[in-house]
């Protein structure tokens, strides 16, 4: 530790802290425009300038470290000077430069109440501007479908540059000119292709990029803001929720280090003009061969007379965007009516039956900045966990991890050991990097469900766990056996036991005994990617909020309400269960599911023991009490005498390569597939897709 002192007040701080770490350490605010925590410094703006003692002119405090300063004469700590009258007319001599070409257009502007130039140039600024020639234009740059510019407004932070290039890997912005000619730009013209590349947006201190889609909506002191988690994918990103009235206008990343950082992918961001399109608002039942209109007790009437099946004759599966809430009050309806043909893994992956390790990301998500080797099998984690991947490309970029890949050969934008395409890759993993998993002192194995939703899945599984077992993958403090869920549903259902009783059937048999006649009723909650019965005499009642899939082939619609419109449960990849909140009520009839299916069962005489959510979730904890250990990722901590070797199950490994779970990124859920901007986004991705092919 280094002794400093920072306007009269003396503190100790890491040698390699920069002067403005010390500064905020030691309470003072320092103003930035460039500089950011989780980029590279630049250096560029000298809004942070502050006085040290026995330098000859203000001092860049990003770009200098402690280690670096001059003590007194007779060995006195450095003093730095945040305050000093120096300091101050530095400070509104910068922020004159920066405001000598940027417009005025403060009250069109999208940043307008939330611009870190309006607010800094009120506490730095001049009273005044002695700058009276014409202002310079620039012409706008066209970045894709998400991100608005106005580059006149650019003060040239390179913020999105460096996000780019670092963060995202994909380095499309770069700045062209010298001195007065700098403009940023995308090289060729051509559209950003990162799935996170709209943070630029977050990251831009000045209205330069903006949300196209969000564009002129709302003012931010006009939104609700409420905290919630991401159903996007697996990961459980923190975010916020802003809307104004009923309708969701925007999703915001909220800082959350073990998750996500303060990183959202772009789906999760602008997919959410899905929420008030092809939306499921009344309660429907087909009739003459039409899905007909009907009131709540019609239609709770006609789903209890289909439970009078006999048990074996009825089915419930679970979707991807299946809340925990929703498949508890579903298992417990199903259990009252002696149902054993469960699922809530529609995709068929071979998990579950085993301990609850066997299906987690045990490494939990931030494990992998401590691990020295990782291994990837059947996964794709660009696409099916954007945010993951951009932590993996960190400790790449830092040279702390090697990285081998079984499965497809797709661009992860950092570059790794590609070990083969299929599961006979797994057994016959041999030489260079074996050797190093095995040497790890944090070895990591991931598995995705493009590896498990297979035929020969459960085979898959054991061949990895007795590879994982071999490598000493399970170690003191340490759990390198991952599971990467691309579903926000997936371990919740699993941990509820949303699996096939003895003699049940599992998703695939469902659909096959429902295409033989031999399934009267079938159940699904919130089911659209997965194969669905055809059209028969099985009578299919869908709960859910789009007119997707899984409404198509529904005989009886019951509405219910989406991710942002409820309190519900979802727990994340890591098994951290976390509780998203409601930001604007169900659309028209619609209501949240489980009160659905509370007031099913009572019209079907087997009433469920609960009438509000906190005594639903009193009777979830006390039935699995994993539920009431909120944001908690149990890690390492569970995992005495688990033996990856005994998972999935004996059986020959088919020849077919491995291939991702998510085939096209902007598109994989209902709300995803409803919204318009996923829809102009994944235009882009094929266009640039295939003039890469040509």
């Amino acid at each position: 530790m280094t002794k400093i002192l920072i306007d009269d007040v003396e503190i100790d701080v890491p040698p390699d802290y920069s002067l403005l770490q010390a500064c905020e350490a030691a309470g003072a605010e320092i103003p930035r425009f460039c500089y950011h925590e989780r980029l590279s410094v630049a250096g560029n703006c000298r809004m942070c300038l502050v006085e040290v003692k026995g330098a000859p002119k203000p001092v860049a405090s990003c770009a200098q470290q402690v280690k670096d300063q001059r003590p007194g004469p007779n060995g006195e700590p450095p003093v730095v000077l945040t305050k000093s009258a120096l300091v101050k007319k530095a400070r509104e001599g910068v922020m004159e430069f920066l405001l000598i070409n940027h417009p005025l257009d403060c009250p069109i502007c999208d940043q307008g109440g939330e611009c870190d130039l309006q607010d800094q140039s009120v506490a730095y600024g001049r009273p005044g501007a002695r700058f009276d020639e014409n202002k310079r234009a620039v012409e706008e740059k066209q970045m894709g479908p998400l991100v608005k510019t106005v580059m006149t407004r650019c003060i040239q932070c390179t913020r999105c540059v460096r996000f780019v290039t670092e963060v995202a890997g994909v380095p499309e912005i770069g700045a062209t000119g010298r001195g007065e000619d700098m403009e940023i730009t995308t090289y060729l013209e051509k559209s950003l292709t990162s799935e996170l590349s709209a943070n630029v947006i977050d990251l831009c201190p000045v209205g330069a990029l903006t949300s196209k889609p969000y564009a002129f909506n709302a003012r931010p002191w006009e939104l609700t803001k409420t905290e919630s988690v991401d159903v996007m994918d697996g990961l459980g990103s923190a975010i916020r929720i802003d809307a104004r009235g009923d309708e969701v206008l925007r999703v915001l990343p909220r800082v959350n280090e073990e998750i996500n950082e303060e990183w959202i992918s772009d789906k999760t961001r602008f997919a959410v003009d899905g929420l008030k399109r092809q939306r499921l608002d009344r309660p429907y039942v087909r009739r003459d061969g039409k899905l007909t209109a009907v009131s709540w007790d019609e239609a709770l009437i006609a789903t209890a007379q289909t439970l009078r099946a006999g048990p074996d004759r009825i089915g419930a599966m679970a979707g991807d965007l299946a809340c925990v809430e929703s498949m508890k009050a579903t298992l417990d309806l199903m259990g009252a009516l002696g149902v054993k043909n469960l699922d809530g893994r529609p995709t068929g992956a071979k998990l579950g039956g085993g301990p609850r390790q066997s299906w987690l990301f045990n490494s939990t998500l931030m494990g992998v900045e401590e691990a020295d080797v990782l291994l990837l099998i059947g996964v794709n984690p660009r696409t099916e966990a954007a945010v993951f991947n951009a932590r993996i490309r960190k400790m790449w970029l830092q040279g702390a991890l090697r990285i081998g890949v079984i499965g497809p050969r797709a661009d992860l934008r950092y570059p790794y050991e590609y070990l083969g395409a299929g599961p006979q890759s797994i057994a016959a993993l041999s030489g260079d990097f074996l050797d190093a998993l095995k040497a790890a002192k944090r070895p990591m194995i991931v598995l995705g469900e493009g590896a498990l939703a297979r035929a020969d899945g459960a085979a898959v599984l054991r061949a990895a766990g007795r590879l994982a077992a071999s490598v000493g993958i399970v170690k003191e403090g340490w759990n390198g056996w991952n599971v990467l869920h691309g579903a926000a549903a997936r371990v919740g259902a699993l941990d509820l036991g949303f699996v096939p009783g003895d003699g049940g059937l599992d998703a695939a048999g469902m659909v096959a005994a429902a295409d033989d006649g031999k399934l009267d009723t079938l159940f699904l909650l919130g089911v659209d990617d997965a194969p669905l019965p055809g059209k028969g005499r099985t009578t299919v009642v869908y709960i859910g909020s789009h007119g997707d899939a899984g409404a198509h082939r529904a005989d009886i619609i019951l509405p219910g309400a989406a991710y942002a419109e409820k309190n519900a449960t979802w727990v994340n990849t890591e098994g951290r269960v976390q509780h998203g909140r409601r930001a604007a009520y169900p659309k028209g009839d619609a209501r949240e599911d489980w009160s659905i299916l509370r007031a099913l069962s009572a019209v079907a005489g087997k009433t469920l023991p609960y009438d509000s959510l906190p005594a639903l979730r009193a009777k979830l904890i006390a039935d699995h009490p994993t539920f009431g250990h909120m944001d908690y990722a149990p890690g390492a901590a569970d995992s005495a005498g688990f033996d990856p070797a005994t998972l999935g199950a004996e059986g020959s490994l088919g020849a077919e390569p491995f291939a991702s779970a998510v085939a096209a990124f902007h598109l994989t859920n209902p709300i995803a597939r409803a919204s318009l901007t996923m829809a102009e986004c994944a235009r882009a991705a094929a266009s640039t897709a295939h003039i890469a092919a040509e």
